[in-house]
């Protein structure tokens, strides 16, 4: 697992908030809006916040990025999961793009596309990317740098919509699919995430991509899980306990009243 300790309860509802997090938690609804970052029913989700630092693992670097951080929703209905990133750029560029990283399994992976680094033997990771230009995702995997690969199996679907300065970008995909390529996700369980963005300027006097391929703000690996489904079960034997105390009352007060039989 990754190298932060996990505390709970630092993703909270929308309210202006501006702490940092280590983990997003998709909540349940009744139906995940796959193409609309504006629907109500992200008011529901939690929010969280992720810082985000220029890559650095792997040539060619660059030493500042445009993008900072990245706030974080998530919901699911319990066979689809989406995952929006919002996060702020000055300009709307058709080569502006944003990803999600997960491990593959339990194998452990440095969040740097799976490479090998000290102390991590490195793994797969299955890779979301998203560009503008291409108004489209693509579900891909990497072991290490060099190895990324677009998957046979496209399961990924991605929607972005650039407005005030802030791309709202959304990622979605069945909560389980039948690919060994991909990550699947358990309710209840916490797995590794991680992000990347891409600020597609141009360079006015090169005419060179600002950002592009290793030169991106990423961050580390933080946690995310899809909520499980809700327990009634204590409920019901609360309920049920009630109805026999009830019903036992009932019975001696009844008998009480008649009075000792002759």
């Amino acid at each position: 697992m990754a190298g932060v300790v996990l505390a709970a309860g630092l993703a909270v509802p929308d309210s202006g908030w501006a702490q940092e997090s280590v983990s997003i938690r998709a909540m349940l609804v009744a139906s995940v809006p796959v193409d609309d970052p504006t629907a109500a029913a992200w008011n529901s989700s939690l929010v969280a916040r992720f810082p985000l630092s220029p890559q650095v693992h792997w040539p060619t670097r660059i030493l500042e990025v445009t993008v900072k951080s990245v706030t974080v929703r998530s919901l699911h209905d319990g066979k689809q999961v989406a995952i929006m990133l919002e996060y702020e750029d000055p300009t709307q560029d058709p080569d502006d793009a944003a990803a999600v990283e997960f491990m593959v399994d339990d194998k452990k992976a440095h969040f740097a596309h799976g490479q090998p680094m000290a102390q991590v033997e490195g793994g797969p990771v299955n890779i979301w990317f998203w560009k503008n230009k291409n108004a489209k995702a693509l579900d891909m995997n990497a072991k290490g740098f060099g190895t990324l690969k677009v998957q046979d199996q496209q399961d990924v679907k991605g929607k972005g919509v650039y407005k005030d300065g802030k791309w709202k970008v959304i990622f979605s995909r069945a909560v389980t699919t039948g690919d060994a390529n991909d990550t699947q996700f358990k309710p209840g369980e916490f797995i590794n995430i991680a992000f990347a963005v891409w600020d597609g300027q141009k360079d006015p006097a090169s005419g060179d991509l600002k950002e592009k391929g290793s030169q991106k703000a990423v961050s580390s690996w933080w946690y995310f899980r899809v909520e499980p489904q809700p327990d009634y079960t204590s409920y019901f034997y609360a309920l049920l306990a009630i109805g026999l105390a009830a019903g036992f009352e009932f019975v001696v007060i009844r008998k009480l009243r008649k009075g000792p039989s002759a």
